[in-house]
């Protein structure tokens, strides 16, 4: 099969851990070679994650820039900032409600304009997919499933060899049982949210 590398970035907290081993272990169920990494950065203090994962036997975890199949950011800026590992072929789906950072609370830094910032990642990429995860989140019954919803939104994007009844599967095997029917509906809005872009 040929080589996959999908980049999730976002901040501290969204759960861009839990997303990447999900969609690992769908891979794995999936019957495909697979490797994940991950890179902490101060994420205890809301700053920068970035995941990735690779299909198809690839000899290195590692997406070097301008190598990226698909940019999942949980945070638009995020999704800015790692536009590097894009490509004319990249798929990015990213989330368009913003997490500010310290520096910008406090005044000492200025969060950049989200329609700009979009703008710049649609005349990068081959495709775009943006969606408001944060309110469909919310619409599933949890704040915290931004990242589920972003699941979703990659089974539906078709852009990696995994259904998503695979990813559902590898999801159950991941949550609490008492949180499975929040964190469905949040992938199910999510897959309908990106059929819609």
């Amino acid at each position: 099969m040929n080589i996959k590398r999908i980049v999730f970035v976002g901040v501290g907290g969204q759960g861009n851990l839990l997303s990447s081993r999900v969609l690992g272990e769908a891979a794995l169920l999936a019957g495909m070679p697979v490797n994940v990494s991950e890179v902490h950065g101060m994420a205890q203090r809301g700053g920068v994650v970035e995941s990735a994962v690779v299909l198809g036997g690839a000899l290195s975890s590692i997406v070097s820039d301008g190598e990226a199949d698909v940019l999942i950011g949980f945070e638009p800026s995020e999704t800015l900032r790692a536009l590097g590992k894009c490509s004319k072929e990249t798929t990015v789906i990213t989330n368009v409600t913003p997490l500010m950072p310290f520096t910008v609370a406090v005044g000492k830094g200025v969060y950049p304009d989200i329609k700009e910032a979009l703008k710049l990642i649609q005349e990068k990429v081959k495709r775009l997919i943006a969606l408001n995860a944060d309110a469909l989140a919310e619409e599933a019954g949890s704040a915290m499933a931004v990242n589920i919803v972003m699941l979703g939104a990659l089974a539906q994007s078709n852009t990696v060899p995994i259904t998503a009844d695979q990813m559902k599967e590898a999801l159950k095997m991941n949550i609490k049982q008492k949180l499975w029917d929040t964190n469905l509906k949040a992938f199910d809005l999510g897959f309908e949210a990106a059929s819609k872009v």
